[in-house]
């Protein structure tokens, strides 16, 4: 377990070592004496964790770590999406400022839904089928979502697209960490390279339809065409402005395709780990010789070395059920396995330290997200109405949020590099990152010109990559597999929660007069938080051993 261990504080010890056979003992019990003190499943997972760091990173691990990058693609793909068109939507729709955070909370109700209920679930029915499921309701939603022609439509799509998106970024995280070497888990954090790619992208096919399928060039601007469901002609019709829903569109074929990838193009196999705390050793085995076959080797793990480690734990303990415990676990009634899955949530809260990391990462979350949902779903609209005083044009600001967004991916590439350095690592990158963050908005607030504009936004971005890169690749390191799903979907659930809330609150302060500086306070304040949140965290959750 990474951060808090299950027993003793017990981290994984050296592959080399090797003991003499002596007699009357398992074969099991003379390769592994250094396992002891180690849970039954615990030392199952160190097996396996030795078997994925035996392969380095093959062939299948690098179709893995992609996929899961399409997943957090779409994360933020979507989420830019509604930033993007609000400006047009309104137009069309004829809803007033007041009214336009109901955008944001619709998306990010449908998110904490989604956080939570397919965070639990890939902890009961498998990684596998979460893992094709999120992006299947994404695709069919985001497709459906350019048709809309009510606001009240749209916001009811908006929020089964973000049910959908909302499971992506615990359940890549958690299958990712279960399928690369240990000396590799920098690459957790380098999954949110995707992230920025997917806003530029998004950006991109944003400035190629909108600016010249709206229903004004400016439409930030007091005189644009108000909306045919409110005027008479002139007036802004659907007709005249199908840029937004071309790019919804299209945003829904490409997560489409995504699930075409992972269903048809690549078969991804049921995490060993999942099976081996669901008592399907045999399945576990399975997965890992195709794995090795995949990969070109042979797997050095076999149903026989399990099963022995089985017997040898059995022989010493109290022989009630637990987890890891094989085909004696299948067997288990209902009660025992209700046991079961108590004993699993309670790891949450197994003693203090554990306590301690969990609400702190839990408060992490809300601070993060409400920050970054209130700054990424207004900046835009307040980046277009800085540049409208400015007199620069719509397709300059889309133009715009290409080079504001693209500049994240070094900030991801550099939070991957900080991960894994000593004396700066995890905690002190997500400190200083969230700090930058933070006061970049602020900064922004009070300054107005074409090259500040663009540069604070950049500055935002790139640090807000950065932290979040770091965050989403440690936090499945911190909790063991049992709860990895569970701890993570609970977390993004907290921040998708107060995601909810945020913009409620800024469209308040934005519909009373337009008052955008106070968006702007909001924003930046809370993102602040994290800077406390993280230095409180207890350094001992940055170990050695995943479990």
């Amino acid at each position: 377990m990474e951060g808090t261990d299950l027993k003793d504080g017990s981290v994984e010890p050296s592959a080399d070592v090797t003991v003499p056979e002596e007699p009357g003992r398992s074969r099991a019990s003379v390769e592994y004496d250094d396992l002891e003190g180690l849970s039954l499943y615990e030392k199952k997972c160190t097996l396996i964790n030795r078997e994925i760091d035996s392969h380095g990173m093959g062939r299948y691990q690098w179709y893995i770590w992609s996929l899961c990058g399409f997943g957090y693609m779409l994360d933020l793909l979507w989420a830019q999406a509604f930033g993007l068109v609000l400006g047009p939507l309104q137009q069309e729709l004829g809803f007033g400022n007041a009214e336009s955070g109901n955008i944001s909370t619709s998306f990010n109700s449908g998110l904490t839904a989604g956080a939570f209920v397919w965070g639990v679930l890939v902890d009961i029915i498998g990684r596998q089928w979460a893992f094709n499921l999120t992006v299947l309701v994404s695709s069919a939603f985001g497709i459906g979502l350019g048709g809309s022609n009510t606001y009240n439509t749209f916001l009811v799509l908006t929020a089964f697209v973000g049910f959908g998106v909302g499971g992506n970024i615990p359940i890549d995280t958690t299958i990712t960490l279960e399928f690369i070497p240990q000396n590799r888990r920098f690459l957790l954090a380098l999954l949110s390279i995707f992230q920025p790619i997917g806003v530029v992208i998004c950006s991109a096919i944003a400035y190629g339809f909108i600016p010249t399928n709206s229903c004004h060039p400016d439409f930030s601007q007091g005189d644009a065409l108000p909306s045919c469901k409110t005027h008479a002609p002139p007036c802004c019709s659907k007709q005249d402005n199908m840029g937004w829903r071309y790019l919804l569109y299209t945003l829904g074929a490409i997560t489409l395709f995504v699930f075409i990838l992972r269903t048809v193009i690549f078969r991804f196999k049921e995490s060993p780990k999942f099976l081996v705390y669901r008592g399907r050793d045999d399945k576990a085995v399975e997965v890992l010789q195709y794995i090795a076959r995949f990969n070109g080797r042979e797997s050095d793990i076999t149903l026989e070395t399990l099963e022995a480690l089985t017997e040898e734990h059995n022989s010493m303990g109290s022989g009630e059920p637990m987890l890891g415990g094989g085909a004696k676990q299948l067997k288990t009634t209902w009660i025992e396995k209700v046991g079961l899955e108590f004993d699993r949530y309670k790891m949450l809260f197994s003693d203090w330290q554990v306590t301690r990391l969990t609400i702190l990462v839990w408060l992490t979350y809300i601070m993060d997200y409400w920050g970054f949902t209130v700054a990424g779903f207004y900046l835009p609209k307040i980046l277009a109405l800085k540049n409208s005083s400015l007199d620069l044009s719509l397709k300059f600001t889309y133009r715009s949020y290409i080079y504001i967004y693209f500049p994240g991916v070094v900030g991801v590439m550099l939070g991957a590099v900080l991960y894994q350095i000593p004396n700066v690592g995890r905690k002190w990158t997500m400190v200083i990152s969230s700090g930058l963050m933070g006061a970049s908005i602020f900064i922004f607030s009070a300054i107005n010109d074409e090259k500040s504009n663009i540069g604070l936004n950049v500055m935002e971005y790139f640090f807000q990559s950065m932290f979040n890169a770091v965050l989403y690749g440690w936090t499945p390191e911190a909790f063991p597999a049992p709860i990895r799903g569970t701890a993570c979907g609970v977390a993004s659930f907290w921040g998708r929660l107060f995601g909810i809330v945020s913009p409620l609150i800024a469209a308040h302060l934005y519909g009373s007069g337009g008052n955008v500086d106070s968006v702007l306070y909001l924003a930046g304040g809370v993102t602040l938080g994290c800077v406390v949140s993280i230095a409180l965290l207890p350094n001992k959750a940055l170990g050695s051993q995943s479990f």
